[in-house]
């Protein structure tokens, strides 16, 4: 289960009222640490500024559901929490891993109870609500739709592909992303200065450490915290007393960069490598080639983008781009990782600054579509199989010209009506294929006009 921003609840659901206690010095610095208030809490400027819909929404105190989706460490559950607190509400917290529907029933039946009693709001908070089934975010609807429960789902999946449309519908969809270097920078700051955190010990954080801690941390505000505790707790003191937590010791508690890529990283991802190459921009593709690598993506199923790519956005303007990806395909697959992403970025590279054609595949499309659409077209009779006894006498094969027996082109009709699904550009290659076709064509267009003029 995902650990958010500033959580202190550990193990079994929970319910709190506003305004409890807060943690005590036990806890990790990131618990400790989490806002009390919005003025507080770093980050989401686009959501919390003045005048911004979520922040009009918590202060009106006005929305029956809302669901909050953004990476790991960005203030979901905080935010909930702050929420509740300004409205007065009670704070039930649900997981999407290990509640069931006879937990929800069970929450919803005492919410009703205390509303009816003291007419005391109850704000359900459901992390990671996408592991709800569907039949889990239905059984929320009623209560939800008549006001027993203020919903706030948290979820670092997109909500459009996780969460059911009729709970979509009836809420207010917010996405929180990971915190600027500032921000973090602030959140650092804060922590040595807070009284919660470090405050009253002589810490001293080097430059570098803390430009380090705000740029490998991706914006994930626990991960910076968890890191930053760890290298302050473990960095003696020196003579004067002072813990001076340098880069090194950042570095060890950071330990390996992981890169947070769930099926939306994958998708957004891959897309954007695939756009890159298609805008002739190597440098950014060779990113996302690095992103994906490093966020352990099947270097197959790279090398298979490739592939369609080289055929469909760069096509016959440089026919030789096939080749390429297809021989990488064969390599990543007798090489594997690390030396693979050699292969890969050659392939890339060359794709990307390749000259970009999708005729072929325009083409193909516009082919496909008659087929599937319109009315199937008769092979004309000379060139039906000619090879059988009795095709002869019904007229197959005849009238047909072989064009290797007129220097390589013969006037014929292919299709039994007129169609043009193939243009190439004056790009590359194609360009010299644009010179034959056109070419043929003009050699067709005569042979009409002659064949029609007797």
């Amino acid at each position: 289960m995902e650990e958010s921003l500033f959580e202190w609840s550990e193990g079994a659901d929970t319910a709190t009222s506003a305004g409890e206690d807060l943690p005590g010095a036990d806890m990790p610095l990131a618990a400790r640490l989490r806002p009390r208030s919005l003025s507080e809490y770093i980050g989401q400027e686009h959501l919390l500024g003045a005048g911004c819909l979520l922040r009009r929404a918590i202060e009106s105190d006005r929305f029956s559901s809302i669901i909050l989706y953004g990476p790991p460490g960005t203030g979901k559950t905080s935010l909930s929490e702050i929420i509740a607190n300004l409205s007065g509400s009670v704070f039930v917290r649900l997981s999407g891993v290990t509640s069931s529907v006879a937990d929800i029933r069970r929450e919803i039946a005492a919410a009703v109870a205390r509303r009816r009693a003291g007419g005391r709001k109850t704000i359900l908070f459901v992390d990671e609500i996408h592991r709800f089934s569907r039949s889990q975010q239905d059984s929320l609807l009623p209560d939800v739709e008549n006001g027993n429960v203020r919903l706030v789902g948290a979820t670092t999946f997109n909500p459009q592909f996780h969460v059911v449309s009729a709970l979509l519908s009836r809420s207010l969809v917010f996405e929180l992303r990971p915190l600027a270097e500032s921000e973090v920078r602030r959140l650092i700051a804060n922590a040595l200065a807070d009284e919660r955190g470090f405050a009253g010990r002589k810490i001293e954080l080097a430059e570098d450490a803390a430009s380090f801690l705000a740029s490998v941390c991706e914006g994930d505000a626990r991960r910076t915290l968890n890191a930053l505790e760890i290298a302050v707790l473990t960095t003696p003191a020196d003579p004067d007393g002072v813990v001076r937590v340098g880069l090194p010791a950042v570095e060890a508690s950071v330990q390996r960069k992981m890169v947070s890529y769930g099926d939306d990283g994958h998708y957004d991802t891959a897309s954007a490598f695939i756009k890159s190459m298609r805008g002739s921009d190597p440098d950014a593709a060779l990113y996302y080639l690095a992103l994906m690598l490093q966020a352990g993506e099947d270097i197959r199923f790279i090398a298979r983008r490739i592939v369609i790519f080289a055929s469909e956005d760069v096509g016959n303007a440089d026919p030789r781009a096939l080749s390429v990806a297809v021989d990488a395909m064969r390599a990543v697959e007798m090489i594997g990782l690390p030396e693979a992403r050699i292969i890969l970025g050659q392939a890339v590279t060359y794709c990307a600054t390749a000259p970009k054609s999708n005729a072929s595949f325009r083409a193909m499309e516009l082919a496909a579509e008659d087929v599937a659409k319109k009315r199937v077209l008769p092979v004309p009779f000379a060139l039906r199989d000619a090879h059988y006894k009795g095709a002869a006498a019904l007229g197959h094969g005849a009238g047909y010209v072989n064009p290797h027996s007129t220097g390589g082109f013969a006037v014929q009709e292919y299709l039994s009506v007129e169609k043009r699904y193939y243009e190439p550009l004056e790009i590359g290659y194609e360009s010299k294929i644009k010179e034959r076709i056109d070419y043929w064509r003009s050699l067709r267009q005569y042979g009409k006009e002659a064949a029609a003029n007797g």
